[in-house]
């Protein structure tokens, strides 16, 4: 078959490899239909470089159809149509029955001290081969599947995959009050679902990116916006903008890939240079995520407000301003999307009046074998690319 497969830092390529196949009872195959490109691809494209092995099969927001089922997966049968979570759960342990899907203690990738186990995403999560293929292995697929209607078209159920529970997720740990306001840093995908789920809701939205096109997709469905390159005191206007205290809540959609922080960002591009025995441990232990997004928003939000973070980080040993937070007694929410724990919810609202805009929500879909353009476009953010999706 064939698949999205990393080979270097910003060399993705597609390849032949082994078709995907059922080796446990708890498997299922599913044909792909439709894959997307994460902004936490992103992430593997260079920054976690340290983490991938060439080969590596990409993708984690995936949907298609039942192929095949393995001996103990009951409520799927072939032909059924599915879109399977980025994370890997099996609906059973403790942690999911808390529903905290992403630390499954059935996937739990523990060689690495780290949760569940992703699709698509480097040593720290298994290094499973991912759904940017035309078929796909699902694994726990007795649960973590969720199926969806015969009709309408998979744009309107891609984005159960990953990107509205992660959008929904971020708003649900922002607590906003009722009637309140709510600052998103990056309008990337999840950033721009979060404020059409935010202003869905009734809050006031101000979004920050620096990139025109995706400002302006916001303030299409109601929000302000802000460039945060406009030369102007970013805290200071927000502040004019929310009574003179700041916004409730703020959603860091940013993580690692944060603009401002060149130091850090020399370091990674170092770190992606060295060999894997070095720069791995270098990127775990040495502090070099880029902070500028969330220390941005720890000055943006008002005093007992709440941070929630959605934007990926991958280093471990970064400075925070800890007397910020103290002083202002901030609350921070943070962590991978647990999916199953909302996609019910979210389902609600995939119907033919499409409150959320998921239809159109893609500005681009590729054939499969233009994942490696589709994916420099996204990292150049050049044509207004800000959400890619691709057929097999």
């Amino acid at each position: 078959m064939k698949a999205v497969t990393w080979q270097g830092k910003r060399d993705v390529r597609v390849d032949d490899v082994p078709d995907a196949r059922i080796t446990e009872p708890t498997d299922a195959v599913i044909r792909v239909t439709t894959t997307a490109i994460c902004g936490s691809d992103l992430h593997l494209y260079e920054p976690l470089a340290p983490f991938m092995t060439p080969g590596d099969i990409m993708g984690h927001e995936t949907m298609g159809v039942v192929e095949e089922v393995g001996a103990q997966v009951g409520g799927l049968t072939a032909g059924d149509r599915v879109v399977v979570p980025f994370q890997i759960c099996c609906g059973e342990c403790f942690m999911c029955g808390q529903g905290l899907h992403t630390q499954c203690e059935t996937t739990q990738v523990r060689d690495y001290g780290m949760g569940a186990a992703l699709y698509g995403y480097t040593k720290l999560y298994g290094q499973v081969p991912g759904g940017q293929a035309e078929y796909l292995r699902v694994r726990q697929a007795q649960f973590a599947p969720i199926k969806v209607p015969a009709d309408g078209p998979d744009e309107r159920y891609i984005y159960l995959s990953d990107v509205l529970p992660t959008a929904w997720q971020a708003v649900e740990y922002a607590s906003v009050p009722d009637g309140g306001s709510l600052v998103v840093l990056g309008l990337g995908p999840i950033g721009d679902m979060a404020c059409r789920i935010a202003l869905h809701r009734g809050h006031r939205v101000i979004g920050v990116d620096p990139v025109p096109e995706r400002r302006a997709r916001v303030a299409e469905r109601g929000a302000d916006v802000l460039d945060p390159d406009a030369g102007n005191d970013l805290p200071g206007v927000i502040r004019e903008m929310t009574d003179g205290r700041g916004p409730d809540s703020v959603i860091d959609a940013v993580g690692l890939e944060a603009h401002g922080s060149p130091v850090a960002g020399f370091a990674q591009k170092i770190a992606g240079m060295l060999p894997g025995s070095v720069a791995e441990p270098m990127m775990q232990k040495a502090g070099i995520d880029r902070l500028a997004a969330l220390k941005q928003a720890i000055e943006i939000v008002r005093r007992g407000g709440t941070i929630s973070i959605s934007g990926v980080y991958g280093g471990m040993a970064d400075p925070l301003p800890m007397l910020t937070l103290f002083d202002k007694q901030i609350q921070l929410r943070m962590g991978q999307a647990n999916v199953r724990r909302w996609s019910d919810e979210i389902m609600k609202l995939l119907t033919d009046d499409d409150p959320l805009g998921v239809e159109g929500f893609h500005t681009h879909r590729r054939p499969l074998d233009q994942a490696p353009q589709a994916y420099e476009a996204f990292q150049a953010k050049t044509d207004g690319t800000v959400k890619v999706l691709l057929s097999p």
